[in-house]
């Protein structure tokens, strides 16, 4: 196994009735912990590509998905053997256009929408926090969000 890992996310978006920005997350399926739909990068997909298949899998959310990221974060990735590795992962925006009834990880997985303040007051990753903290001031000052919303124009 590597050093240290290296992982992509999606951060599913919506705007709700008040055109207030929502996240989408999930919960771990080890220790219930709110967290983003993640996963290992996978062969041969573009990163925000793997990102978009983890928040089908993980979350049954299907949108938009920006090649872009947002951000990355840290944190301690606990190994079916119980070995801790440092993971880095990519954050890449995503606009949710359909929740899916049934999807693959249902059974295992809680998901809830939370305003990104919320959602960074319920991660332990500080520096996910700090991207959640930022789209809650102003996510159109995000070049990668800009990017994405230009290109669903």
């Amino acid at each position: 196994m590597p050093e240290r890992g290296q992982q992509i996310a999606a951060l599913p978006m919506r705007r709700d009735a008040k055109d207030q920005v929502k996240v989408l997350m999930v919960t771990s399926r080890d220790t219930g912990r709110w967290v983003m739909p993640k996963g290992w990068q996978m062969d041969g997909k573009k990163p925000w590509h793997a990102a978009e298949i983890e928040a089908l899998e993980e979350a049954g959310a299907k949108g938009h998905i920006g090649s872009e990221m947002i951000g990355t974060y840290q944190y301690g990735k606990v190994l079916d053997n119980g070995e801790v590795i440092p993971c880095l992962v990519e954050v890449y925006p995503m606009f949710v256009k359909k929740l899916m009834r049934d999807w693959k990880e249902r059974k295992e997985r809680k998901r809830k929408w939370f305003t990104p303040k919320a959602a960074a007051q319920r991660v332990d990753e500080p520096e996910l926090a700090d991207l959640l903290q930022r789209l809650q001031k102003n996510p159109h000052k995000d070049p990668a969000i800009r990017k994405l919303i230009d290109q669903m124009a």
